[in-house]
This record gives structure tokens, sequence and C-alpha cells, in this order.
């Protein structure tokens, strides 16, 4: 993984508690897991101690995954960023010029997607086509079902 990725406050804040949670709640109870089943007796034939110990092992895969995008992560400062083009952590409402309809979506990092929020990926080919632009500005953006042209109406922070 290693590459930088960039996160709001909250974003950030999101992934330092997730890693609390796996480290001081899961991790102990899988350790107590893996001691009860030791005390059963025969390692060799224990399947609650194969299952505690696969289980260990996907957790600690987690927690490094986790730890290193924590260490990876740059903070944005969202006070510098420029209002007037479409940038990461802008809400953006956009026209389809094609039926006429109106849609507002924030572009976020990627692992703050979300669909149901109207959170867009930075890496979407939506906000790939948006970034950079400006009020008025039209885009052809190339999406799954072809060419769509939209028009951007809005602009503004998503604080």
């Amino acid at each position: 993984m290693s590459g930088i990725a960039y996160y709001n406050e909250e974003g950030l804040q999101k992934l330092k508690e997730e890693l609390v949670q796996l480290t001081t709640v899961e991790r102990p109870a899988i350790s107590r897991m893996i001691a009860e089943a030791r005390d059963k007796g025969d390692l060799s034939e224990n399947a609650e101690y194969d299952a505690a110990k696969e289980a260990q092992g996907i957790l600690e895969l987690k927690i490094s995954k986790l730890q290193e995008l924590i260490s990876n992560a740059r903070l944005i400062d969202e006070s510098k960023l420029d209002v007037s083009k479409v940038l990461l952590l802008s809400t953006v409402i956009i026209k389809n010029l094609k039926n006429s309809v109106s849609m507002k979506y924030t572009i976020v990092p990627e692992s703050e997607a979300d669909l149901k929020s109207a959170k867009i990926s930075v890496t979407s080919p939506i906000a790939k086509g948006l970034l950079g632009k400006k009020v008025g500005d039209k885009v052809d953006v190339q999406v799954p079902a072809g060419i769509v042209p939209f028009e951007i109406v809005e602009i503004k922070r998503s604080l």
C-alpha cells in the first residue's frame, strides 16, 4: 500500500477509532479465545484453537494495514482550498445535460466514499471529470453507460 492518502479530520478520526477498537477490544478477546482453546488439550486436533489462531492472523493483518494507512495519511487543511474550482472535499451540484436532472455530490477520499450519503470517491469517473473545473464549465464524463455531459452549477466547501 504505502501510498499517501488524504483525509479530512473526520475521516482520519474514524480510522484512529477503528484501530483503537481492534487493538484494545478485539485483540484481547481473541487472545482469551486462544487461551481457552489451548486449555482444552491436544492442539493438533483442536478446531477451536485453529479457528482462533486464524482469526488472530486476520485481525493482526487488519491492524497492520490500518497502522500503515494512518502513518501515510495526510490531513487536508480545508481552509486553504480554492473554492472556485472542484477539488477534494468540494460539494458540487451538477446538471446532466441529457435529461436536465441535477445531482449533488461531495468529492471525498476513496476510503470515505458512500453513495447513499452522496459522497463520491475522488477516483470515480464523475469526480475525475469534474476536478479542476469551475462553475459554468461543461464536461463530458465517461461512465459505464457511455459519455454523459454535465454542467457544473455550484461549488462549495463541505464544511
